[in-house]
């Protein structure tokens, strides 16, 4: 099938600066076979088009490049999609509520089990963690989990504890806490990190999951934000042959792009799919592997160089891991020549994984471009930001905490590093490549809200979280387009508006370069197109 878009603003999102894209956009975009065979002058594509090409009238609305995320938890986000929501709860008593519907909704008895996802402590008005004491006025008897909206923090019942065997002898798991009734070391059902997968652990072959309507939904989500290209972001063994199997299937509309993480057999996975490591088969890639080393900043768990304010003396958080064995695990990567993707929020995170990363170049002598990629980057300092752009190691920034947690992180880290969250500016400053991302499901697959975080810098109450941290549009555009092409080795088939390139475009109302600054989170995304096919149309 052949296009022509015109009469409408063309971003290409190749040119250097917003100038330029501007004084230089074509009138128009012509697409053959799923592919952009040019773009020029409206009458010159439709002379060299065929006879039955589709002329598509824009009528002033806007064609870009769709959006390529550059982390989520695809999988994850499917199963959030079936557990109880409790993103809106602000209190006990309505996880209570929720939960028991959830629970009448959908018959589970004793035999079964209730996850709930979404909550925040931060927001919730007794400001604390809904523990055992609080699930157990749910139900004692069935087993259940209510993950924090961070998924570095949860709260189990007693049935759920009792089910993965945690009592007063069970000690802390590395890399993780479990929370204890004060003055004794009977646990209180709160739990952080590592210890949440000993209950995830016992609690999932009680699960049962109708994956192909699953599937479906869960693309439809990304879809409808305009994203055509999305990652499984610490994929397990089984979130591997699950997505091995609906690519197989042909179930896959959009691009999924897997990163098995490296502790949970990582690289017997890579070894089994290898055929698959930057090669798509039927939409389904492995990128490379990943490695989490701290946790949530929101949650205070992220490993920060200094203490967080508050709460107990000189706390800083923790690592996952020990400094030898994130070296060991980068130092394989690199001897692979794999890229490799690290979880840091805290700036101690970071500190390790660079240090980790420089070593194993010097230790394996590679000398490769496999543009490692820190994940957050929530608290990355300066000479980090240096370190970073000497081994072209991008900054995929998770910009939307500063809308919805600014105001925390200010409590949490004080004025200097809490206006500091995502430093986007600093880190363009010094060269280093940016993407964007919303670690669904932690938050919505919404590109637009994340560019208009970045350009406006607001929180939740309004105030301005380190406007010197801002950026241009264009610059915020390019984090979702043509940057996250880059992190994924895709940038000379994808991310921008150019002959030979895959027609993975997104129509919105509006140009995004035109509309007040303050407006980009208003847009609609009218259309999203997937290699010259519409896959989805608003009504």
């Amino acid at each position: 099938m052949e296009q022509i878009f015109y009469n409408g603003k063309i971003l290409t999102m190749g040119k250097n600066n917003e100038k330029e894209e501007i004084s230089k956009a074509p009138e128009a975009v012509w697409i053959k076979d799923g592919i952009i065979a040019a773009t020029g002058e409206f009458d010159k594509l439709v002379k060299m088009a065929g006879d039955k090409v589709i002329v598509r009238d824009l009528k002033g609305k806007c064609v870009m490049p769709s959006f390529i995320d550059s982390h989520s938890h695809f999988i994850m986000s499917g199963q959030a999609l079936i557990w109880a929501d409790l993103s809106a709860c602000e209190s006990f008593d309505e996880i209570i509520i929720v939960l028991r519907e959830y629970m009448k909704k959908k018959q589970i008895t004793k035999d079964g089990v209730i996850i709930g996802f979404g909550y925040d402590h931060n927001f919730l008005k007794e400001g604390g963690q809904p523990d055992r004491r609080i699930l157990d006025k749910v139900s004692p008897q069935i087993p259940i989990l209510v993950l924090h909206v961070s998924a570095h923090l949860a709260c189990a019942n007693s049935a759920a504890l009792e089910l993965a065997g945690i009592d007063d002898r069970t000690s802390n798991p590395p890399g993780g806490i479990i929370g204890r009734i004060e003055g004794s070391n009977e646990p209180n059902g709160y739990l952080e990190e590592g210890a949440i997968s000993i209950v995830q652990g016992a609690l999932v072959p009680r699960i049962k999951i109708n994956y192909a309507e699953m599937i479906n939904e869960l693309q439809e989500l990304y879809i409808a934000n305009g994203v055509t290209t999305v990652q499984d972001g610490a994929s397990t063994e089984k979130d591997i042959k699950f997505l091995a199997q609906i690519s197989d299937l042909g179930s896959l509309k959009i691009d999924v792009v897997a990163y098995p993480l490296m502790p949970a057999n990582g690289k017997a996975l890579m070894m089994e799919y290898g055929e698959k490591y930057r090669n798509y088969v039927n939409r389904f890639k492995i990128g490379g592997y990943k490695l989490v080393l701290d946790g949530s900043p929101q949650g205070r768990t992220a490993w920060m160089k200094e203490p967080y304010l508050g709460g107990e003396t000189n706390y800083c958080g923790y690592p996952w891991m020990k400094d030898s064995v994130v070296e060991e695990y980068v130092k394989d990567a690199i001897k692979e020549k794999k890229q490799i993707l690290a979880h840091c929020n805290g700036d101690a995170a970071s500190e390790q994984f660079l240090n980790a990363y420089n070593v194993a170049l010097a230790e394996t002598g590679c000398d490769m471009n496999l543009r490692p990629v820190m994940i957050h980057c929530q608290t990355v300092r300066n000479e980090q930001l240096d370190r970073m752009s000497k081994i072209n190691m991008v900054a995929s920034i998770f910009v939307g905490h500063v809308w919805y947690w600014g105001n925390i992180h200010l409590k949490n880290l004080g004025l200097e590093r809490g206006k500091r969250i995502s430093p986007v500016k600093d880190a363009i400053d010094r060269k280093v490549k940016v993407t964007f991302h919303q670690d669904t499901p932690v938050t919505k697959p919404n590109m637009l809200h994340s560019v208009w975080c970045a350009v406006n810098r607001i929180s939740r109450s309004g105030d301005i979280i380190g406007a010197e941290q801002a950026v241009t549009v264009y610059e915020a555009l390019k984090a979702v387009t043509i940057n996250a092409a880059y992190q994924y080795f895709e940038e000379e088939i994808k991310g921008s508006i150019e002959a030979g390139k895959k027609a993975d475009l997104i129509i919105l109302d509006q140009s995004p370069l035109e509309v007040d600054k303050k407006e980009i989170r208003n847009i609609k995304i009218l259309e999203t197109i997937k290699e010259g096919k519409t896959i989805y149309a608003d009504k």
